[in-house]
């Protein structure tokens, strides 16, 4: 064996070793792929009765959406009404009440006014006129 024959079997020992050092990280990369294809392929199977599950939430919160707009709707008109109610009582009701307590308030300040008048009268003693 000539030393060019030598070199090469060490270089072709060599490029094995290299190989099977190489296939080791392949070979644990196939099977790490495989897992990963395996856990996406679960996690699409589960992902079903997940779905079906937010659909139906959804539903329900929109069935509940729905009621919650009628009661608003509902507190709306009775506010509506409630201000109109208010309006109209003003209306009728307010200027004559007020008017009433404004005369109310006015006698009874006068028979205060003259009961005042009338006890300080009552407190004076009695002058005598010349004649």
């Amino acid at each position: 064996m000539s030393a060019g024959q030598i070199a090469a079997l060490i270089a072709a020992g060599a490029f094995v070793v290299l190989v099977l050092l190489l296939a080791i990280p392949l070979l644990k990369l196939g099977r790490t792929l495989d897992e990963a294809t395996i856990a996406i392929r679960k996690a699409h199977e589960n992902t079903d009765p997940i779905l079906l599950g937010a659909n139906e939430t959804i539903t329900h919160v929109n069935t509940q959406l729905e009621r919650v707009d009628g009661i608003t709707a509902n507190a709306q008109a009775v506010t509506g009404n409630v201000s109109a109610l208010s309006s109209v009582f003003t209306a009728t009701l307010g200027g004559p009440l007020v008017k009433t307590a404004a005369l109310s308030y006015g006698i009874s300040k006068a028979i205060r006014a003259r009961r005042k008048k009338q006890e300080a009268k009552a407190q004076r003693p009695a002058r005598r006129r010349k004649k």
